[in-house]
């Protein structure tokens, strides 16, 4: 279909440590529970209230799986950018079909970032599958040298 866009861009806190397993074909696949919340005061009775949605996350790209594996732990706080994927199977003990929607990291279009400082350099990190770690100094260099560039 022409025009049709499936993206999902998730910025959350990992529940648990990432689940590494091998499949079939000998690849690693990374599995990650992210939670994203909101909160909001409540009209009625002024108290605070918080709304907390759980977001399955499965990566197939072997160099985000290594990355997750190595950097990623239970509390992390990440931006993750992929595709929503609805997957049907059978469960054992009932025979009935059952349904998981999960955001999909796989292919040049998906993308994990790091928004936790590692160390005590304040540096966060960049991984995609197009794209290799970068530094956040890296990204926000100082552009004012390129303003003598622009033609107009």
């Amino acid at each position: 279909m022409a025009g049709s866009l499936n993206k999902v861009q998730l910025i959350g806190r990992l529940g648990a440590d990432p689940e590494i397993k091998q499949m079939v074909n000998g690849k690693s696949v990374a599995r990650l529970s992210i939670a994203t919340s909101q909160s909001w005061k409540d009209k009625s009775s002024g108290e605070r209230k918080e709304k907390t949605e759980w977001h399955r996350i499965v990566i197939f790209n072997e160099g985000l799986v290594n990355v997750v594996q190595q950097y990623v732990k239970k509390g992390a706080n990440v931006y993750v950018e992929g595709q929503l994927s609805t997957r049907k199977w059978k469960d054992e003990a009932t025979g009935q079909d059952k349904y998981s929607t999960e955001i999909v990291l796989q292919g040049y279009n998906s993308s994990l970032t790091m928004l936790d400082s590692r160390g005590n350099n304040g540096n966060s990190n960049l991984v995609s599958d197009n794209k290799s770690s970068l530094p956040k100094d890296n990204l926000n260099q100082d552009n004012s040298d390129l303003d003598d560039e622009i033609p107009f």
